[in-house]
């Protein structure tokens, strides 16, 4: 059994050491907001956090996230600057690689509190192929505004 710390519970699951982290939330924990795309780690849709880092979940064998904290789409709060900036700059294009984008934009913020255009298109290029960054780079702004005055968009 293995043992991880997913959005503040703790769960057992039995699986093998080196089964894709993607794999256990999604058929083991039901936590299907983590969207599965490429499998080689390149598209960002399933993008979490491990311990505040943004990283592909399909590239993570199940055995390194145990005794760390694993962040789902589903464990980021629902006022959280990021997702409500997605919403109000209409970020959303087909919506399968967002949960990957908020994640990502989400680690990235808490880093970078002030970021530059270029810093977020260094972060954000690569995730997905949707043509919707100028809205994400926005959306991004939005969110840093709101979290320097307290989480309001």
């Amino acid at each position: 059994m293995i043992t991880l710390i997913v959005n503040e519970k703790n769960f057992e699951v039995d699986v093998a050491p080196d089964t894709p982290l993607l794999w256990v939330l999604r058929d083991q924990l039901q936590l299907t907001g983590t969207k599965y795309s490429c499998g080689i780690g390149e598209c960002g849709a399933c993008t979490v956090h491990i311990d505040n880092e943004a990283v592909r979940s399909c590239q993570v064998p199940v055995q390194e996230a145990v005794d760390k904290k694993i962040t789902t789409i589903e464990g980021l709060p629902e006022n959280h600057p990021v997702k409500a900036a997605w919403v109000a700059e209409e970020v959303v294009q087909c919506g399968y690689c967002q949960p990957g984008q908020i994640m990502q934009a989400a680690a990235f913020l808490a880093k970078f509190p002030e970021p530059l255009d270029a810093d977020i298109d260094r972060e954000m290029t690569g995730i997905c192929r949707c043509g919707t960054y100028p809205r994400i780079r926005t959306a991004i702004h939005r969110a840093a505004k709101a979290s320097a005055k307290g989480g309001k968009p």
